[in-house]
């Protein structure tokens, strides 16, 4: 090898690596902290404004929540370093039995799995 092909390697090496970083850097996600009952009302009338939730259920670790308008279940779940919101009809919801303290949900494109206590499902306060 000469040593021009030296410098150019070195030099792309030296890029590459400084690429890696800046993506490293970037790409750092944020904490999001637990879900509280202020959080959780900001969500839902940001995600759903044209939904009055008649209750509200948070998940036992604060990373999702569950409310219900009417014969709607409005779903947040925690994704990444942000949240996803999905509708989903009541009934498909209130059917799903929790196992070993988990409730997996299935919701066209995704499939959260919420924290529940006891394996108590629904909760008195969407029931």
């Amino acid at each position: 090898m000469d040593k021009a092909l030296l410098i150019q390697l070195g030099g792309s090496v030296l890029a590459v690596a400084l690429l890696v970083a800046v993506a490293a850097w970037l790409g750092a996600a944020r904490p999001t902290p637990p879900l509280d009952a202020e959080a959780a009302r900001a969500l839902l009338a940001e995600e759903f404004p044209d939904q009055t939730p008649n209750a509200v259920w948070i998940a036992a670790d604060g990373a999702g929540l569950i409310a219900r308008a009417r014969d709607e279940a409005l779903v947040i779940w925690r994704r990444g370093d942000s949240y996803v919101a999905r509708e989903a009809p009541w009934s498909a919801i209130a059917a799903v039995r929790p196992s070993k303290g988990r409730l997996p949900l299935r919701l066209g494109d995704g499939r959260p799995v919420f924290a529940v206590i006891d394996d108590v499902w629904p909760p008195k306060e969407l029931a």
